[in-house]
């Protein structure tokens, strides 16, 4: 199938080998690692999350020590706090993930990779179970202030804690084996996908990333680029993608692909 001229084509910047050439084969024997441009994007994510969560817990402490020292306290100033509270909790925390998506960290590592995967989980408990305890414990709240404040930070609290979980977080080990296998199968690391998408493919001929994009183009680039970008594996329609951009379908693509399920936690 031929590829739909009007979207452009965007390649993502390639990583060299030490010997100066491009990704290839050779490079199913090492892990792998993020290109200097995904490091970069993972690292500029970082430092927002950060200065976001600092937000939140800068927020808890003016909620704490000066709303909640008002007599009377202003319910509606109270609530919006911690709405406010929320959403740089949360927002911190999807960047992280972003972070955690371009640079991952290695399972060889575990207390690391616990820490790094879960962190946006421990700040949502950070901002607020403590503000939680003193709204409940507040002298300048009466019981009906304490119910609804109470149960408004109980709430928004659990959305950033389940935010800030990683339920299937990345690792180097699952790039290392997806790139190996692109290889294995094309010869390159090398995919495609289209923003708004949810998975790359093998190639840019492929219908999927012929059709309508949120910006009729077709980003091209490694493995983890495609990640970096949002895209959570590669597509479940391999035998007929591998059809599609010329390569030979091996004979145990229903392994393949069933591997690919696994690796996506969907069994």
């Amino acid at each position: 199938m031929a590829r739909n001229s009007n979207k452009k084509v965007v390649r993502a910047a390639r990583k060299e080998s030490a010997k100066g050439g491009h990704d290839s084969a050779e490079a199913t024997t090492s892990d792998w690692t993020p290109t200097p441009e995904a490091k970069s994007k993972a690292t500029r994510f970082r430092w927002i999350a950060f200065v976001l969560w600092l937000a939140a817990i800068g927020g808890e402490l003016f909620t704490i020590f000066w709303i909640l020292k008002q007599d009377p306290v202003k319910t509606w100033l109270l609530i919006v706090a911690i709405v406010v509270i929320g959403v740089f909790a949360v927002t911190g925390s999807l960047l992280w993930k972003r972070a955690n998506d371009a640079d991952p960290a290695s399972k060889s590592q575990p207390v690391k990779f616990f820490i790094q995967n879960q962190l946006g989980a421990f700040i949502a408990v950070v901002a607020f179970l403590p503000l939680i305890v003193v709204i409940f414990t507040s002298k300048n709240l009466d019981k009906g202030q304490k119910t609804i404040a109470g149960a408004a930070a109980i709430v928004v609290g659990l959305v950033g804690v389940f935010a800030g979980i990683d339920f299937n977080p990345s690792s180097v080990e699952q790039y290392t084996a997806e790139s190996t296998r692109i290889i294995e199968l094309t010869g390159a690391d090398e995919v495609a996908w289209v923003k708004g998408g949810s998975v790359y493919h093998i190639c840019e001929d492929v219908p999927d990333v012929n059709l309508d994009s949120a910006d009729g183009q077709i980003f091209v680039g490694t493995v983890g680029d495609a990640h970096a970008a949002g895209m959570k594996g590669l597509t479940l329609e391999l035998a007929a993608e591998l059809a599609i951009c010329g390569h030979e379908v091996p004979e145990n693509i229903d392994e393949i692909v069933a591997a690919i399920r696994a690796e996506r936690g969907e069994g």
